[in-house]
């Protein structure tokens, strides 16, 4: 929403390439990612961003907050998808949001080019936008998301001399 630095809870920051008004026209993915944000109500002035996203048929992804946020733009109406808590996303998305019967209790759902995922969910999460964005192969992508959750490695090493 603005070119300003962001400063995230945990005292990350960030320096957006784009506000709101300079988004390019062309772009891959449009991901949204979490924080609380998405409760206050400057949050609506990325919704048409997000219907534009969709209409074009691009990757959208949301987290935690922001996957509940794609439930308020009606995003998640007609396709399987997962937030923190379907309760919460009912409550706080009001009518735009009738998708119930496609709420999964999951840390990550992809349904053909939208992403949702919990907020403890970050490498799920990763790892289906990698997936959907088409950027190494399957394994290769499962092989990373494996190494970071497991904590381990089981490509094939070559043998020291």
């Amino acid at each position: 929403m603005t070119k300003e630095p962001i400063s995230s809870a945990g005292g990350f920051t960030v320096l957006p390439d784009y506000d709101l008004q300079s988004v390019p026209v062309e772009y891959e993915a449009l991901i949204l990612i979490g924080g609380m944000k998405w409760l206050e109500a400057s949050a609506l002035d990325v919704k048409p961003l997000v219907q534009d996203a969709v209409i074009k048929h691009r990757i959208v992804g949301g987290i935690c907050l922001a996957s509940a946020f794609l439930g308020v733009c009606g995003v998640l109406n007609k396709i399987n998808h997962t937030s923190n808590d379907l309760a919460y996303m009912q409550e706080w998305a009001g009518d735009n949001y009738i998708g119930a019967a496609n709420y999964i209790k999951e840390p990550a759902v992809r349904d053909d080019n939208i992403i949702t995922a919990n907020g403890t969910a970050t490498l799920e999460f990763t790892r289906e936008v990698l997936l959907a964005l088409d950027i190494a192969s399957e394994s290769n992508i499962v092989e990373w998301y494996n190494f970071h959750k497991l904590g381990f490695y089981n490509a094939h090493m070559p043998k020291m001399p």
